[in-house]
């Protein structure tokens, strides 16, 4: 029995084969770096901790594209089609002319045949949204053609992923997000109504933030038009605004052992309705960036077996709350 809705496989499903992604560094900022929103990004972020060594600002794409492409291989060596993966910083967060450079750039390469667009939900607006739609309807790249699995692909594969991280304004302000969950929901919504593949990255444990709290998140992420979703445990990165915070209000932060998070996240997955992909459900930072790593170096296919088997140990699965009949309580925004 398939207890809750992976991403994995669900591009050889669709597709008839697998599609890795390979991370991008184009050089982006945030516009609560920049001045124009705030100063500092957020209060939990530092990029390098989140993308692989070969992903470097001021390396040519076409050069990061190769180098993960070796990158891979080595896990993954019948992996023929990939998709550029946008990741650091906001990656729609420029003028249009720039954006299109960019990604018809990285869509050049023989071996992408899509992209996976990262950004914040206050940097997209109406005409990047339809430059992206029209480049998925291939209504752009008019000569461009790949193929996947034996068929032909006429358009790129175009995704746009939303960093949202809470639904909760007073967090989003905490964590100088400068942004509210309003402009979430616009963004997500106008994306999904172009037909493009959207996806959210939430993190579970943010300060002030109670379980509670977070549960009743996933009657708000079930009212998004996702197709999926990552969850990241909030994770204490070396050098952050969020390191000071931590160490003079540990009381505001919810911490979560191993086997709790297990548990807690199955309660999560039985609140989310039973369409929604679920991408992640953890993260990995690297060591050298966090003071302590209080699960250990356990890696993700161990945490997804230790999911599997509380799952089946509990019999439960995803949307199980929401077939029983269960009602989540009215979330308000704070």
């Amino acid at each position: 029995m398939q207890r809750y809705n992976s991403f994995t496989g669900y591009y050889r499903k669709k597709y008839g084969e697998r599609l890795q992604k390979v991370v991008i560094d184009a050089g982006f900022t945030c516009p609560n770096r920049d001045g124009t929103v705030g100063r500092g990004g957020c209060s939990y972020c530092d990029n390098a901790a989140f993308h692989p060594s070969y992903s470097t600002a001021g390396k040519p794409l076409r050069q990061q594209i190769d180098e993960g492409i070796e990158f891979h291989r080595v896990r993954y060596r019948n992996t023929r089609a990939y998709l550029a993966y946008f990741q650091a910083f906001s990656n729609t967060y420029a003028p249009l002319p720039r954006l299109k450079s960019l990604y018809e750039e990285a869509l050049s390469h023989p071996s992408v045949v899509g992209i996976v667009i990262g950004t914040r939900p206050d940097c997209v607006d109406g005409e990047k949204l339809d430059y992206l739609a029209a480049l998925s309807e291939g209504l752009v790249l008019k000569d461009w053609e790949r193929e996947i699995a034996g068929r032909r692909l006429a358009a790129p594969l175009v995704t746009v992923e939303y960093g949202i991280e809470s639904c909760h304004d007073l967090t989003l302000k905490r964590i100088n997000r400068g942004h509210d969950f309003a402009t979430a929901r616009l963004a997500v919504e106008q994306t999904a109504a172009r037909r493009l593949e959207t996806g959210a990255h939430f993190i579970l444990g943010l300060p002030g933030e109670t379980k509670d709290m977070m549960l009743d998140e996933c009657s708000v992420i079930n009212s998004l038009p996702l197709l999926s979703v990552k969850f990241h445990q909030l994770q204490i990165v070396r050098g952050t605004a969020m390191e000071r915070e931590f160490a003079a209000r540990p009381e505001d932060f919810v911490t979560f052992t191993l086997d709790g998070y297990i548990d807690f996240f199955t309660d999560m997955l039985e609140r989310l309705r039973p369409d929604l992909y679920i991408e992640r459900f953890a993260g990995e930072v690297p060591p050298r960036f966090v003071n302590s790593t209080p699960w250990g170096l356990i890696r993700n296919v161990e945490l997804l077996r230790l999911l599997e088997k509380r799952l089946e140990e509990r019999d439960t699965f995803q949307g199980a709350l929401l077939r029983s009949g269960h009602v989540s309580r009215n979330f308000t925004v704070l």
